[in-house]
């Protein structure tokens, strides 16, 4: 059977139709497919949004708790450091000028003060906020400002390298061993003095 200019016609006619009717679900293929990535990203969005604010409350909490096993344990700890400590005070904080400061635990007694540092894991960022936060402790908290201040972080997780970096700092090193908290520095430490 011989194909005619017609048939030839016809056939390119149905092709562009054809093509036509592809490129238009081609189209709304694509429209679908913006707009399930839209919500994909949205939704996506609000999971992390949501699961960061859940590991922020978990990393809170999980502070408290090792702040709970800290204070307990602090005086003793000092004093058998012969430090004679006597106080403690949770979350002490002082505003003037403009400048903040906040301390997890401060223990004291009239002529030494402690200022304590408490993280669940312990990072060298920690550390250098913590002595930025010793270097205003006076000027900020001046009622203390004539006793020997000195430093000290404490963690659940301490990675050796940070404890090492926090002791040449001149810092108390706290850390969680079994049920209770030690002091990691050896007898040959010197706390710097503040």
């Amino acid at each position: 059977m011989a194909t005619t200019a017609d048939d030839v016609w016809r056939l390119l006619g149905e092709l562009t139709e054809a093509q036509k009717e592809t490129e238009r679900q081609l189209q709304e293929t694509k429209q679908i497919l913006q707009e399930e990535t839209t919500a994909t990203r949205q939704l996506l969005r609000q999971q992390n949004r949501q699961f960061n604010e859940q590991m922020g409350k978990l990393g809170n909490r999980l502070g408290e708790f090792v702040e709970w096993q800290v204070r307990p344990a602090v005086v003793r700890l000092f004093q058998e450091r012969g430090i004679d400590v006597h106080e403690f005070y949770p979350e002490a904080s002082a505003r003037r000028g403009g400048e903040a400061i906040e301390i997890d635990l401060l223990v004291v007694n009239t002529t030494e003060a402690v200022l304590v540092e408490v993280k669940s894991k312990l990072t060298q960022t920690d550390v250098d906020e913590h002595l930025e936060r010793l270097s205003k402790f006076k000027r900020l908290m001046p009622r203390y400002g004539d006793v020997r201040a000195m430093g000290a972080v404490a963690g659940m997780v301490v990675p050796e390298e940070v404890a090492r970096y926090a002791y040449h700092q001149g810092l108390f090193v706290l850390a969680q061993s079994g049920d209770s908290v030690v002091i990691l520095n050896d007898a040959k430490f010197t706390p710097h003095n503040w």
